[in-house]
Protein backbone atom coordinates (compact mmCIF):
# COMPACT_ATOMS: atom_id res chain seq x y z
CA UNK A 1 0.00 0.00 0.00
CA UNK A 2 1.22 3.48 -0.84
CA UNK A 3 0.12 6.34 1.42
CA UNK A 4 0.70 10.08 1.59
CA UNK A 5 -0.45 12.90 3.87
CA UNK A 6 -1.58 15.96 1.88
CA UNK A 7 -1.80 19.37 3.62
CA UNK A 8 -4.94 21.39 2.86
CA UNK A 9 -5.59 24.97 3.97
CA UNK A 10 -9.33 25.53 4.33
CA UNK A 11 -9.43 29.06 5.73
CA UNK A 12 -11.57 30.63 8.42
CA UNK A 13 -15.07 29.81 7.17
CA UNK A 14 -16.98 26.57 6.66
CA UNK A 15 -16.30 25.18 3.23
CA UNK A 16 -16.43 22.28 0.84
CA UNK A 17 -12.92 21.99 -0.58
CA UNK A 18 -12.54 19.98 -3.81
CA UNK A 19 -9.53 17.65 -3.50
CA UNK A 20 -10.11 15.66 -6.69
CA UNK A 21 -6.99 17.15 -8.31
CA UNK A 22 -4.87 16.12 -5.31
CA UNK A 23 -6.27 12.57 -5.59
CA UNK A 24 -5.46 12.43 -9.31
CA UNK A 25 -1.94 13.78 -8.74
CA UNK A 26 -1.34 11.14 -6.07
CA UNK A 27 -2.39 8.41 -8.51
CA UNK A 28 -0.29 9.89 -11.34
CA UNK A 29 2.80 9.76 -9.11
CA UNK A 30 2.55 5.96 -8.78
CA UNK A 31 5.68 3.98 -9.63
CA UNK A 32 5.48 2.12 -12.98
CA UNK A 33 5.42 -1.23 -11.18
CA UNK A 34 2.25 -0.38 -9.27
CA UNK A 35 -0.96 -1.93 -10.58
CA UNK A 36 -3.28 0.52 -12.35
CA UNK A 37 -6.34 -1.05 -10.72
CA UNK A 38 -7.22 -0.86 -7.04
CA UNK A 39 -8.84 1.33 -4.41
CA UNK A 40 -8.03 4.83 -3.24
CA UNK A 41 -8.96 5.49 0.36
CA UNK A 42 -9.31 9.16 1.30
CA UNK A 43 -9.24 9.82 5.05
CA UNK A 44 -9.23 13.02 7.08
CA UNK A 45 -7.56 12.46 10.47
CA UNK A 46 -9.46 15.25 12.24
CA UNK A 47 -12.35 15.10 14.70
CA UNK A 48 -14.17 17.98 12.99
CA UNK A 49 -14.11 17.28 9.23
CA UNK A 50 -15.43 14.77 6.72
CA UNK A 51 -15.01 13.50 3.17
CA UNK A 52 -17.90 13.73 0.71
CA UNK A 53 -18.34 12.84 -2.93
CA UNK A 54 -20.65 15.33 -4.59
CA UNK A 55 -21.08 17.75 -7.45
CA UNK A 56 -19.29 21.06 -6.96
CA UNK A 57 -19.55 24.41 -8.69
CA UNK A 58 -23.27 24.19 -9.47
CA UNK A 59 -24.47 25.10 -5.98
CA UNK A 60 -24.47 21.66 -4.37
CA UNK A 61 -21.45 22.53 -2.24
CA UNK A 62 -23.22 25.62 -0.86
CA UNK A 63 -26.43 23.61 -0.46
CA UNK A 64 -24.50 21.07 1.64
CA UNK A 65 -23.16 23.81 3.92
CA UNK A 66 -26.68 25.28 4.26
CA UNK A 67 -28.10 21.86 5.12
CA UNK A 68 -25.36 21.32 7.72
CA UNK A 69 -26.09 24.73 9.25
CA UNK A 70 -29.80 23.79 9.47
CA UNK A 71 -29.02 20.36 10.92
CA UNK A 72 -26.11 21.43 13.13
CA UNK A 73 -26.61 25.11 14.01
CA UNK A 74 -23.62 27.04 15.33
CA UNK A 75 -25.23 28.03 18.64
CA UNK A 76 -24.93 27.36 22.38
CA UNK A 77 -26.80 24.02 22.55
CA UNK A 78 -23.66 21.85 22.32
CA UNK A 79 -22.08 20.26 25.40
CA UNK A 80 -18.66 20.26 23.75
CA UNK A 81 -17.79 23.90 24.41
CA UNK A 82 -14.13 24.70 23.74
CA UNK A 83 -13.23 26.97 20.82
CA UNK A 84 -15.49 29.46 19.10
CA UNK A 85 -19.23 29.63 19.96
CA UNK A 86 -21.06 26.61 18.56
CA UNK A 87 -17.85 24.65 17.89
CA UNK A 88 -19.42 21.54 19.44
CA UNK A 89 -21.40 21.05 16.24
CA UNK A 90 -18.11 20.60 14.34
CA UNK A 91 -17.38 17.54 16.50
CA UNK A 92 -20.73 15.99 15.48
CA UNK A 93 -20.06 16.52 11.75
CA UNK A 94 -18.03 13.28 11.19
CA UNK A 95 -21.01 11.23 12.40
CA UNK A 96 -23.00 12.70 9.49
CA UNK A 97 -20.27 13.10 6.85
CA UNK A 98 -17.85 10.22 7.34
CA UNK A 99 -14.14 11.04 7.65
CA UNK A 100 -13.35 8.68 4.77
CA UNK A 101 -14.32 7.49 1.31
CA UNK A 102 -13.06 4.68 -0.93
CA UNK A 103 -12.97 5.18 -4.68
CA UNK A 104 -12.37 2.43 -7.27
CA UNK A 105 -9.37 2.98 -9.55
CA UNK A 106 -9.30 1.39 -13.01
CA UNK A 107 -6.49 1.99 -15.45
CA UNK A 108 -4.99 4.49 -13.00
CA UNK A 109 -8.14 6.68 -13.11
CA UNK A 110 -10.63 7.62 -10.42
CA UNK A 111 -13.94 5.97 -11.25
CA UNK A 112 -16.12 8.94 -10.37
CA UNK A 113 -19.38 9.80 -12.07
CA UNK A 114 -19.51 12.68 -14.56
CA UNK A 115 -20.31 15.35 -11.97
CA UNK A 116 -18.71 13.81 -8.89
CA UNK A 117 -15.79 15.35 -7.02
CA UNK A 118 -13.93 14.23 -3.90
CA UNK A 119 -14.33 16.93 -1.25
CA UNK A 120 -13.07 17.77 2.20
CA UNK A 121 -15.98 19.18 4.23
CA UNK A 122 -14.70 21.43 7.00
CA UNK A 123 -16.99 23.50 9.22
CA UNK A 124 -14.36 24.16 11.90
CA UNK A 125 -13.48 27.85 11.67
CA UNK A 126 -10.91 27.47 14.47
CA UNK A 127 -8.48 25.28 12.50
CA UNK A 128 -7.65 26.30 8.91
CA UNK A 129 -4.84 23.76 8.50
CA UNK A 130 -5.95 20.25 7.62
CA UNK A 131 -4.42 17.05 6.35
CA UNK A 132 -5.91 14.36 4.16
CA UNK A 133 -4.38 10.89 4.00
CA UNK A 134 -4.50 9.29 0.53
CA UNK A 135 -3.85 5.54 0.53
CA UNK A 136 -3.76 3.41 -2.60
CA UNK A 137 -4.26 -0.31 -2.39
CA UNK A 138 -3.34 -1.99 -5.66
CA UNK A 139 -5.65 -4.69 -6.98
Amino acid sequence: MRSELVPIRTGTRAQVHDITAECQAFLAAAPPTESADGLLNVFVPHATAGIAILETGAGSDDDLLTALEDLLPRDGRWRHRHGSPGHGRDHVLPAIIAPHASIPILGGQLQLGTWQSVCLVDTNVDNPDRQVRLSYLAG
